[in-house]
């Protein structure tokens, strides 16, 4: 009797833990489906890991008993899980000691090197992103011409092997950028910055010529761990992210990709990409764009053309998604949905603004049968707001699950707030 007792303890602590035999229903909220669609009053149903039923409750009568949990979430929005892309969080504990950046490798040629092993669950900025509804990140190294693979992570988790999603979606190239002889330089750094241009491209194309041809002889008789790194990526699994800003330089990469095959090429950067809205569209190459609050590089350019910029590729028909890298890319992952609302201003709705970091980044970075719409079948990560998630005075997240499971979103800051309130009696 007591060994039976004891079994049945464990297994209803392995039911709990996995969270199995979960049947949520989320009744009330104004569901934002993530592809352009709203539900006023909506019910959202979780079963296990999964959206089970995705409607309206117009004329609806539930069964409450067929539910082990029913949350009304009347006034409250319901959303997507959002998705932060090209991003180091998770990958360096403290700026100023080199020994935790895992992002940065030394070397050229570096496409064996992958971010997921070195993603750090217990990393302290990451409850601070989970608690303004950023669910998933695309963890992505750093530096050389090629810098290796990046992994897209769930923000929960034990270790890395808990939280991967997709290990290994692409290779990130730094694609070598055209230089040109600015006023008062000196004619020889002009020729240096141009023969190291040349040098690069040279290497590239070595690189990608030799890497087919190992690939496409199986009786190579060693294996060469870069080469193999890009198979995936040669017979399109993956995609090929080519850093790049300038319009010339990604007309270069329309070329590259179509020499060599490259079936799944993404711009991530793009500052130009308005000036090539046809060829984007034209090659289906889309678009990881820079975010939106800072200057045009040019002076003759309009102050708020950075602010316009994914206004200009939405009308374009050009498919792109918003990201946060930059200066304090990891803390700042954190403004991701203030970011995506400021481009309602300048000419988004706020649907199409929700899925420059839902839909459209699930799409690019090959995840939408899993993320970034509320719809059956998808896993049930979803955020729960009072108010808008886009605008920072009325965003408050109060409820969030990943893959059908309830997180926790604290953090730091909400202790520290909770700790000197209490300390000095403040309501």
């Amino acid at each position: 009797m007591k060994k039976n007792y004891i079994i049945g303890l464990f297994s209803l602590l392995a039911v709990l833990s996995n969270g199995q035999n979960n049947h949520i229903a989320l009744l009330n909220a104004m569901a934002h489906i993530g592809n352009g669609e709203v539900i006023e009053s909506s019910l959202v149903v979780i079963k296990d890991n999964k959206i089970e039923v995705v409607q309206s409750t117009k004329g609806l009568r539930l069964d409450y008993k067929s539910f082990d949990t029913v949350i009304d979430l009347a006034g409250k929005h319901i959303y997507p899980a959002l998705i932060n892309v090209n991003s180091i969080l998770g990958l360096h504990d403290a700026e100023a000691v080199r020994a935790t950046q895992d992002y940065g490798e030394v070397g050229y040629l570096n496409p064996h090197i992958r971010a997921l092993i070195a993603y750090n669950t217990d990393n302290l900025i990451i409850p601070t992103v989970r608690s303004n509804g950023i669910l998933y990140t695309q963890v992505t190294p750093r530096g050389g011409l090629i810098s290796g693979s990046s992994s897209i992570m769930a923000l929960a988790g034990w270790n890395w092997e808990d939280a991967v999603l997709k290990a290994d979606d692409g290779i990130h190239l730094n694609y070598p950028q055209h230089v040109i002889q600015r006023k008062n330089e000196e004619e020889s750094h002009y020729k240096d910055a141009a023969k190291r241009y040349q040098e690069d491209l040279r290497n590239l194309e070595t690189f990608f010529t030799d890497a087919i041809s190992y690939i496409k002889n199986p009786a190579n008789p060693e294996k060469n761990l870069r080469y193999e790194a890009m198979r995936k990526v040669l017979s399109g699994e993956a995609n090929l992210y080519v850093h790049v800003e300038r319009a010339r330089d990604m007309l270069s990469v329309i070329n590259f990709v179509q020499k060599f095959g490259i079936s799944k090429p993404v711009i991530v950067g793009g500052k130009d990409a308005y000036i090539i809205t046809r060829e984007l569209k034209n090659s289906k190459l889309p678009v990881i764009l820079n975010r939106v609050n800072e200057l045009p590089d040019r002076t003759d350019d309009d102050v708020d053309l950075v602010y316009r910029m994914p206004y200009l590729l939405q009308k374009d028909s050009v498919l792109f998604c918003l990201q946060m890298e930059g200066n304090m890319e990891a803390m700042n992952s954190r403004n991701l949905p203030f970011n995506a609302g400021e481009t309602v201003a300048y000419g988004l709705t706020k649907e199409q603004a929700l899925s420059t970091i839902t839909l459209n980044a699930a799409k690019i970075l090959g995840i939408s049968h899993l993320l970034g719409s509320i719809e059956e079948g998808k896993l049930a990560s979803l955020v729960i707001s009072e108010g808008d998630i886009l605008d920072m005075r009325s965003n408050n997240i109060t409820l969030a699950y990943i893959s059908g499971k309830k997180i926790d979103l604290t953090n730091r800051q909400n202790e520290l707030n909770t700790k000197y309130k209490n300390k000095y009696g403040i309501k």
